[in-house]
């Protein structure tokens, strides 16, 4: 009997195992996507031209087609969230490409406004806490529901005061927010990494319903990392003179 136990385990953490290696490498890739996107878009004079308000070589406004490329990843996420169950595989993957993709040229103000030696340090650092955070989150054996309640709605505090400095546009409060930021999606960083064990049991393996949380939970982690480095960015970056 133990040793048909034993060996149900293991085949589990493999089958575990092979789940969370595609969410990475689905995550990994959407990095890149938009990693490479915003880098080449802030080099084209064209889509600058389209998106911002341009003088001498710096931003000082934002045109239509910036904000509607800011805020369409928005819905996109609010749609897949509510429209996932009956939507195709096929649609679900093209909905998580092209948020990748309209991050990425809604990112092309970044190389505008901060060095590029800086953004790939700061990448790095989001990349090697990231990793750590994750890591904790798979490994330990504390239930981490609570935190996650908890930080959700911290999280929405944190949108809420975002907000509000948008007017105010106070350099003290953006540091404090970005500080706060930080600490919120590590948290949830490591709260939706354990949060993928349970979307792997309700998965079908094999079938349409894993493809879905996996891409699913790619776009999780892939939120969590992207608003991590944002805000150590917002903190450690240099800005460009």
């Amino acid at each position: 009997m133990t040793v048909v136990n034993y060996q149900t385990n293991v085949t589990v953490d493999d089958g575990l195992r092979a789940y969370l290696i595609k969410v990475y490498n689905y995550m990994a890739l959407a990095l890149v996507v938009t990693g490479a996107i915003a880098f080449f878009s802030s080099q084209s004079e064209a889509f600058l031209n389209a998106m911002y308000v341009m003088q001498g070589g710096n931003v000082i406004g934002m045109k239509p087609l910036a904000w509607i490329i800011l805020f369409t990843p928005l819905a996109l996420v609010i749609f897949l969230s509510f429209s996932m169950a009956t939507m195709s595989l096929a649609l679900v993957q093209f909905s998580y490409w092209l948020y990748a993709t309209l991050v990425g040229m809604s990112f092309s103000i970044l190389f505008l406004t901060f060095t590029g030696e800086s953004i790939a340090r700061v990448f790095f650092i989001t990349a090697a806490t990231f990793g750590g955070i994750s890591l904790y989150g798979y490994t330990t054996k504390r239930d981490l529901t609570g935190l996650g309640s908890f930080l959700m709605m911290g999280l929405i505090g944190l949108i809420i005061a975002s907000l509000v400095n948008l007017f105010l546009r106070s350099s003290g409060m953006q540091f404090v927010l970005s500080i706060v930021g930080v600490l919120i999606f590590i948290g949830l960083t490591a709260y939706d990494t354990q949060k993928l064990k349970v979307l792997y049991y309700q998965a079908v393996e094999g079938g349409e319903l894993e493809g879905k949380l996996i891409v699913f939970a790619a776009l999780t982690l892939y939120l969590d990392f992207i608003n991590v480095f944002l805000n150590l960015l917002n903190l450690f970056g240099k800005r460009r003179r």
